[in-house]
C-alpha cells in the first residue's frame, strides 16, 4: 500500500511538472529542433525551459575556406585544396586570443579561425629545421601561451605520423618543431603502437596524451619529451561478473588464474583542463565508474564515489523524447570546461551537450542527434565541444561544420542565479532563482536556491516549503531543525511560564494530599452540593 501511494505521488508530481513546464515553455520548444528536458528527484526526465538555442551553423564555406585554393590570396595552399572541412575530429578555443582551432583530419591540415569562425590560418605541417614535415589525420591539438617563455605554442596530435608535435606559432602559416614526443622506449610502456588521439599540457609544459589501446591512464611525458609514466589511470567498474572473479581468484590454482581473463580499465576519449591544473575526463564506455573525472596534479579523482561523494554525468537509463521514452547507452565523448566554471560534457549516441556547475549540478540539456543533414542544431557525428565566454561550439565530423549555441533569456538568469549560488551568495541569487521559476516551474535547483536564501534569511516556513517543492529532504531536514529551534527560542518565556504553573500545582496538590484533603475529590463534592441546591 505504501509502494502504491509512493507510486502515485510521484505520478501525480511529474504530471503537474511537465503540464506546468509545458504551459511556459511552449514557445522555447517551437524555436528548437529538439524536446529540451531535465531530470527530477526520482531521475524521471520532464521537460524544462530552453537555456540555449541554435545562433549558427557555420560550414567550410562560411569559414572562407575557398581562400585555400586561391592563388592570389595570401593564405594560398594550393588549387586542389579543399573548402570544406572532413572528418574534423576537435576544436580548441584560445581564450585569451579568441581564436579557433580546428583538427580538420580528413585533409590532413590544422586550421585557425578568429572569433567570428572566419579562416586567418592554416598549416598542412611543420618546419623542422630546413625541412617541412606533413601532418597525417590529426586528431586532436591544445594551444596555449607559455607561462614560461610567453611564446605561443601548439600541440597536435599527429595520429597518422604516430607523434605528438609541440611547435611554435610563427605565423598564419608556418609552425616551427620544439619537441617530437614518439612511443617511448620503456618497459611501463608495453603497448606496441603509439597512437595519440588528443593531447593537453599543464603549466609546466608537461604533455598528457589519450592513446588507442592505452588503459592505464593518459601517457605522460616532460617539457622535454621525456616519458614520465602513466597519469590518473580508470578503475575498474565491480560489476557482478568482475566481484565473482575477485572472489574465485582466492580459492583458484594458478593454472585456473592464469586461464581467466583479466579485469582491466577501460581508456580514455578525451580531456580538459582548467586554469587551476585540474584535468577533467570522459569515457566512451557505458560505465558508472569513473564516466567523468576531476583528477587533481597527484593523478586522483576529487569526485571519487568511493568517499560518498554521488556524481552523475549524461542521461539516466531514459530520456525525454518528442514522442516516446526511449532507451539508449550513453557514449560521452569529450568535455569542455568554460572559463565561467562549468562544466560541458558531449554525448556521442544522443548529441546533447550536458552542462553543470562546478558542484556537478545539472543545469540544462540541449543538443539533439538526427540523420536530417539541413536540421540545426542537430548532429551525425558530434566529436567535440567548446566554449567562448557564454556559448557553446559543437564540431560535427560527418556534417563538416562548427554549430554555435547561445544564451537565451532564461540561461542567462540560470547562469547568474547559479554563478551567485555556488559562490554561497544565496540572498544575491534569489530574485534571479524567481525569474528562474517564472519561467520553469518545475525547476528543481531554482527551488533548492530559494530555500537556501530563506534559510539564510532565517525564513524557515519558507524554506521548508521550497525544499519540499524541490524534494530536498536533507536540506528539509536542515530546516526543519532550524525552525524547531526557533521556535522553542521565541516560545521560550511562555513554555517556561507553563512548566513553573504546572510544577507549583503539582507541588500544591502534593501538599494537600499529605494534609489529608483530596482537592479533586473536594472540588468535585462542593460541585455536587451546588447542583443538588
Amino acid at each position: 500500500m505504501l509502494r502504491f501511494k509512493n507510486s502515485l505521488r510521484r505520478l501525480v508530481t511529474a504530471t503537474m511538472a511537465a503540464a506546468l513546464a509545458l504551459s511556459m515553455t511552449a514557445t522555447a520548444f517551437a524555436a528548437e529542433p529538439y524536446r529540451t528536458y531535465t531530470y527530477d528527484t526520482w531521475e524521471d526526465a520532464i521537460p524544462s525551459q530552453s537555456a540555449y538555442r541554435v545562433g549558427k551553423a557555420v560550414s567550410g564555406a562560411d569559414m572562407g575556406l575557398s581562400r585555400l585554393s586561391d592563388p592570389n590570396d595570401s593564405l594560398f595552399v594550393s588549387e586542389d585544396a579543399s573548402d570544406s572541412l572532413a572528418d574534423a575530429s576537435d576544436l580548441f578555443v584560445d581564450d585569451e586570443r579568441e581564436e579557433f582551432w580546428v583538427a580538420d583530419r580528413g585533409n590532413n591540415r590544422i586550421l585557425r579561425l578568429n572569433s567570428d569562425l572566419e579562416i586567418i590560418g592554416c598549416y598542412t605541417g611543420v618546419m623542422d629545421g630546413e625541412n617541412e614535415t606533413s601532418f597525417k589525420e590529426p586528431q586532436g591539438l591544445y594551444v596555449k601561451t607559455s607561462i614560461l617563455d610567453g611564446k605561443h605554442y601548439i600541440y597536435i596530435a599527429d595520429t597518422g605520423n604516430s607523434r605528438i608535435v609541440k611547435a611554435e606559432v610563427k605565423s598564419d602559416r608556418e609552425l616551427d618543431m620544439v619537441v617530437e614526443y614518439l612511443q617511448p622506449e620503456s618497459e611501463l610502456y608495453s603497448v606496441k603502437t603509439f597512437n595519440p588521439s588528443k593531447v593537453i599540457a599543464d603549466a609546466a609544459e608537461n604533455v598528457y596524451a589519450v592513446c588507442k589501446e592505452v588503459n592505464t591512464g593518459a601517457v605522460q611525458f616532460d617539457i622535454n619529451g621525456e616519458f614520465k609514466g602513466y597519469y590518473g589511470a580508470n578503475r575498474v567498474e565491480a560489476t557482478a561478473a568482475v566481484i565473482a572473479q575477485k572472489l574465485w581468484r582466492k580459492i583458484a590454482s594458478n593454472e585456473q588464474i592464469q586461464g581467466m581473463t583479466r579485469s582491466v580499465p577501460v581508456e580514455y576519449a578525451n580531456f580538459d583542463i582548467d586554469e587551476d591544473g585540474f584535468i577533467y575526463t570522459v569515457t566512451e564506455a557505458n560505465t558508472s565508474t569513473d564516466a567523468v573525472k576531476k583528477v587533481n596534479p597527484a593523478g586522483y579523482n576529487i569526485w571519487d564515489n568511493e568517499v560518498g561523494d554521488e556524481y552523475t554525468f549524461g542521461d539516466f537509463e531514459s530520456a525525454y523524447d518528442a514522442t516516446a521514452t526511449q532507451s539508449f547507452a550513453t557514449k560521452l565523448t569529450d568535455i569542455a570546461v568554460g572559463d565561467n566554471g562549468l562544466i560541458n560534457v558531449l554525448d556521442y549516441t544522443t548529441g546533447r551537450v550536458f552542462q553543470y556547475d562546478r558542484m556537478c549540478n545539472l543545469l540544462c540539456i540541449f543538443g539533439t542527434k538526427s540523420s536530417n543533414s539541413s536540421q540545426r542544431g542537430s548532429f551525425v557525428s558530434p566529436n567535440a565541444v567548446d566554449t567562448l565566454g557564454n556559448n557553446v561550439y559543437v564540431i560535427d565530423g560527418t556534417k563538416d561544420n562548427i554549430t554555435v549555441f547561445t544564451l537565451t533569456a532564461f540561461g542567462q538568469d540560470l547562469h547568474s542565479a547559479d554563478e551567485l549560488y555556488v559562490q554561497g551568495k544565496y540572498d544575491e541569487a534569489e530574485p534571479m532563482w524567481e525569474n528562474v521559476i517564472k519561467r520553469d516551474g518545475g525547476y528543481s535547483l531554482a527551488y533548492i536556491g530559494m530555500g537556501k536564501a530563506a534559510l539564510k534569511a532565517e525564513r524557515y516556513n519558507d524554506a521548508l516549503y521550497y525544499f519540499k517543492m524541490a524534494y530536498d529532504r536533507d536540506d528539509y531536514d536542515k530546516a526543519f531543525e532550524y525552525a524547531r529551534e526557533d521556535y522553542l527560542r521565541n516560545n521560550f518565556g511562555s513554555m517556561m511560564v507553563i512548566v513553573v504553573v504546572l510544577i507549583a500545582w503539582l507541588v500544591i496538590v502534593k501538599i494537600l494530599h499529605k494534609k489529608g484533603i483530596k482537592i479533586f475529590r473536594t472540588i468535585f463534592g462542593r460541585f455536587k452540593k451546588k447542583e443538588g441546591k
